[in-house]
């Protein structure tokens, strides 16, 4: 595009002023505004090659660009009416090549290495792959947990079935024994193999207790032996046996017997006997 914008300037200049000054001039003239243009844009060039830029370098090769184009428009308006529309859509072509000048600068700011291109894309690919790992792992465990819950509630299900079940059978049979309880006849079919608690009276058949039941209060503990009674008790248990029993089997059968005492007690009235 550079070279097809500097031929067609160089042209336009040789056709345009070659009518009012002889054609080496004009060509002199066309060749020092493409050289100019190429001048600066070359050493644009070197410098974004070195890393680096000048301002009124880029100034001036933009104000050759636009001389360019100005040509080229001012041709075009002054030409034939038939090629104004031809001359027009070729001049911004100085312009354009300037412009993707600078797109290639840009480019070449950001260009990478292979090697770093293959570090980016071995980068991206890791991400992606543990990516699909996560979102593979993350479907597993659903399913995992979907089988679970599945699993769970069918076990639940057929637990309360069983339970339902169980609950209807005990309910018959208990429905069953309150008929017999309550007929005449069975009752006292019943009645009459259980003993008499009291003369003349008919003990009454009960139910058998289905359900919880009360707690049976524990028996009370009989009154606490006295240092005497206690001295007493020990001493016959001990001398029970020839040789006379230790410790621990006179305190074996202390408590056997049914006896209660404190293990400090049981060890003092131990000790006021065997002294």
């Amino acid at each position: 595009m550079t070279a097809v914008s500097m031929v067609l300037t160089l042209a336009v200049v040789v056709m345009w002023l070659g009518q009012a000054m002889p054609q080496g001039v004009a060509l002199v003239v066309g060749l020092g505004l493409d050289g100019g243009w190429l001048a600066t844009l070359a050493y644009e060039r070197r410098l974004a090659a070195q890393g680096d830029h000048n301002t009124p370098v880029t100034v001036v090769g933009w104000v050759f660009g636009a001389a360019a184009t100005a040509v080229l428009i001012a041709h075009a308006l002054m030409a034939e009416q038939a090629s104004t529309g031809a001359w027009l859509a070729v001049s911004w072509l100085p312009l354009a090549a300037k412009a993707l000048w600078l797109v290639h600068g840009l480019w070449e700011r950001t260009a990478l290495t292979p090697k770093a291109l293959d570090a980016i894309q071995g980068i991206q690919q890791e991400a992606r792959d543990e990516a699909a790992v996560a979102r593979a792992r993350l479907r597993a465990e659903a399913v995992t947990e979907e089988t679970r819950l599945t699993a769970v509630t069918q076990a639940g299900a057929r637990v309360a079935h069983v339970q339902a079940k169980t609950a209807k059978a005990l309910s018959k049979a208990w429905s069953t024994l309150e008929e017999a309880r309550a007929g005449e006849d069975t009752s006292r079919a019943l009645t009459s193999v259980t003993s008499r608690v009291t003369p003349e009276v008919t003990p009454r058949w009960e139910l058998p207790v289905w359900g919880p039941t009360e707690p049976v209060p524990a028996l009370d503990s009989g009154p606490a032996l006295t240092d005497e009674a206690l001295d007493v008790v020990v001493d016959e248990i001990r001398r029970s046996e020839v040789p006379a029993l230790s410790y621990r089997e006179m305190a074996a059968r202390f408590r056997t017997a049914g006896h209660s005492a404190s293990e400090v007690r049981l060890r003092a009235a131990w000790k006021r006997v065997v002294a």
